[in-house]
């Protein structure tokens, strides 16, 4: 009863409201995970919360990519994508995961629509250009050219918002395409970061298996500024695959996002527990 009276006056905050939730591929992974994390989204769903669910899938990605014998490449946190990683890329975000997830949240009661960035003109992208980079995984600097990557020119949300308006749940594979329907692998937390601030939605939850930011100490960063945000890239204490989460949130919050979170979502309860307690469960982040 007592969790009950700490979440109705966040149920009654948020009903109405727009949130975007980027699901990790370490959820979709598991079965077990990914079937009680759409519970959890199907709650949000039916107190009124509108959800739009946007997911990648690097794992799987990966793993399929070994089977057949392409050697994966990540550079600071983000894939080389040539022509054969495109193909799996494709097969795996708006096949097998993007499916798999639709499934899930059906059994949760959830009616929910599948499609990526492609569908509906969503997200415009051009090709990235080939830089000069300091590589982390060598400490050199290194002209790079991560093939079929996309940047984000801009989203275009009419059909989000149209599904959103009929009560499904828009789950959307972090791919995109530029004007001559070139399409290009987008990292699913700039992707969930640029439909978030498109929308207009009051929060941005970012999934997987990761439980906020962390200090050296090994603690969690409970709340942070986009301020402390900058400080801790420039530190090294974000880094990595993290680095594009970060600036994803920072991206969000200045395209108007109430607040952003990053989440454990391989933890039962871990998205209830960070929008409807006081407390929370990871990082929130704010202007």
């Amino acid at each position: 009863m007592g969790l009950l009276r700490q979440a109705l006056p966040y149920i009654n905050k948020f009903k109405g409201k727009t949130f975007v939730i980027k699901l990790g591929g370490d959820i979709a992974e598991r079965d077990d995970v990914l079937h009680a994390f759409c519970e959890e989204v199907a709650l949000l769903a039916q107190v009124g919360i509108r959800i739009a669910l946007v997911h990648g899938g690097g794992k799987q990605a990966t793993d399929l990519s070994e089977k057949l014998g392409i050697q994966p490449r990540i550079i600071n946190g983000r894939r080389v994508t040539d022509d054969l990683t495109l193909d799996v890329v494709k097969m795996v975000f708006a096949g097998q995961i993007n499916t798999e997830i639709l499934a899930s949240l059906r059994k949760a009661g959830v009616g929910a629509v599948g499609l990526s960035g492609v569908d509906g003109n969503v997200i415009h992208a051009q090709r990235r250009p080939p830089k000069l980079m300091k590589v982390e995984e060598t400490g050199k600097k290194e002209l790079v050219d991560f093939g079929h990557v996309g940047d984000i020119d801009h989203v275009d949300a009419k059909l989000l918002r149209t599904l959103l308006d009929a009560d499904f749940v828009p789950v959307i594979a972090s791919l995109g395409a530029d004007e001559q329907g070139n399409i290009l692998n987008i990292n699913a937390d700039t992707e969930s970061g640029a439909i978030a601030g498109a929308l207009g939605a009051e929060k941005l939850n970012l999934a997987s298996d990761i439980d906020g930011i962390v200090r050296a100490d090994q603690t969690i960063v409970s709340r942070a500024t986009v301020q402390e945000i900058r400080a801790f890239i420039k530190d090294g204490v974000i880094r990595g695959g993290m680095i594009p989460k970060a600036e994803s949130c920072v991206g969000a919050l200045g395209d108007g996002v109430g607040s952003v979170h990053i989440i454990n979502g391989m933890k039962p309860s871990t998205l209830l527990q960070e929008i409807f307690t006081d407390t929370g469960s990871g990082t929130m982040i704010c202007r």
